[in-house]
């Protein structure tokens, strides 16, 4: 049986962007004199800007202003979205999706301008498209507000909506918004407790109910 809505994270779950993110967040690093630790990827993932920037401050020193930071990092992340490429199969199930009626949203702890130049890059972008950037909400992923959020606009309660996260603070997001939620990692890990874990896009057509 099919979900009356369906929420999906954007960066690695739509799109592959996680790699674009953490070559930017890189060469950003470097940029102000700060070396990149081996397990950079795994502590970023799925972290909004905020923590991400108290990490740099308060465990490697960055002595810059959170806007001035965050400026920097998207100057090197904005010109790699031409490489950009969808999450295989995730696009082909939203349009599946949307074709049906279901309610669908992009739920994200990216801010609103990259949230905006990802989806248009892959072509997933039309009139009334429901979207929530970090700009939108008070409390990111982990809280449950983004989720929460995207109930309200798409007007269906939490309890009959699917969240689709591949990080652990967006699968954990769901659950505290109430919904069932399905992790889909980049690579096969555990999941939060509460959550159903997949590992391929048929796996998710299955768990739709497609």
């Amino acid at each position: 049986m099919m979900p009356k809505a369906v929420f999906w994270d954007m960066d690695g779950t739509l799109v592959d962007s996680e790699p674009l993110h953490e070559a930017a967040l890189m060469a950003a690093m470097r940029n102000v004199g700060l070396v990149p630790p081996d397990d950079l990827h795994e502590r970023v993932l799925g972290v909004a800007a905020w923590p991400v920037y108290e990490m740099m401050r308060d465990e490697f020193g960055l002595d810059l202003p959170f806007d001035d930071w965050i400026v920097r990092k998207y100057e090197h992340y904005l010109p790699l979205v031409e490489s950009l490429k969808p999450r295989p199969g995730a696009i082909e199930i939203f349009n599946e999706l949307r074709a049906r009626g279901i309610q669908q949203a992009v739920v994200s702890n990216s801010d609103r301008m990259i949230v905006d130049a990802n989806l248009s890059m892959v072509g997933l972008i039309y009139p009334g498209m429901k979207t929530i950037s970090r700009n939108d909400v008070r409390e990111g992923k982990p809280h449950a507000e983004p989720f929460l959020r995207a109930a309200y606009l798409a007007d269906v309660d939490p309890t009959h909506a699917v969240a689709i996260d591949d990080s652990w603070p967006g699968a954990m997001a769901g659950l505290a918004a109430g919904m069932k939620t399905i992790f889909w990692p980049e690579k096969p890990m555990e999941g939060p407790p509460g959550a159903i874990v997949i590992n391929s896009a048929d796996q998710l057509r299955a768990e739709l109910g497609l």
